[in-house]
C-alpha cells in the first residue's frame, strides 16, 4: 500500500472516530445557520460556550431557545470572537476522540500501532482538513442529496 493511500485511510479512520464522538458539533458553532437556534449544546460544549461568553449554560440555552438569538449574536454581544468558540470546541471534540481511542485501545479493538496512527492524524490537523473537504464538496457524490435535482437520482 503506497503511503499517500495509507494516509487517506487514516484521515477516513480519524474522521469516523469524530463523527461517533461529537458528530456534527462545529457545524453548530457556525455562524448564521438556522441549527443555532435549535439550542443543540448539551453537557461539555455548552458549558465551555457560556464560560467564553461569561454566560451561565442556562442563560445560554435560554438565550437561542425561547429569546432566539443566534451563537454569533450572543458572541458579538459578549465581544467574543466566532473562532475562539470553534477552537474551544475544536478542543473538546479533539479530547473525546483521544478519549475513544484510548478506550478502544483498552477493550483491545485497535492495537497500539493502530491508535497511535490515529492520534498522529489527529495531531497533525487532518480531521479539519477532511472537515474542509466535505463542505467544498456538498451536493457532490451523494453528499447532500436533499438539495439535488430529480434528474441527479434518475
Amino acid at each position: 500500500m503506497n503511503k499517500k493511500f495509507g494516509w487517506m485511510l487514516g484521515i477516513l479512520a480519524v474522521a469516523v472516530v469524530a463523527l461517533g464522538a461529537f458528530g456534527t458539533s462545529i457545524a453548530y458553532a457556525d455562524d448564521g445557520g438556522p441549527d443555532q437556534r435549535t439550542g443543540r449544546f448539551d453537557g461539555e460544549r455548552l458549558e465551555v460556550i457560556a464560560d467564553l461568553l461569561g454566560m451561565t449554560p442556562e442563560e445560554v440555552t435560554t438565550a437561542i431557545k425561547e429569546d432566539g438569538k443566534t451563537l454569533q449574536e450572543l458572541a458579538d454581544e459578549a465581544g467574543v470572537d466566532m473562532e475562539d468558540i470553534r477552537d474551544a470546541l475544536s478542543d473538546v471534540r479533539d479530547e473525546a476522540i483521544r478519549e475513544r481511542i484510548q478506550t478502544a485501545l483498552d477493550e483491545g479493538n485497535l492495537t497500539q500501532d493502530e491508535a497511535d496512527w490515529l492520534l498522529e492524524g489527529l495531531d497533525n490537523g487532518y480531521l479539519e482538513k477532511l472537515g474542509k473537504w466535505f463542505g467544498q464538496h456538498r451536493g457532490r457524490g451523494g453528499f447532500n442529496r436533499s438539495n439535488a435535482s430529480p434528474q441527479a437520482d434518475a
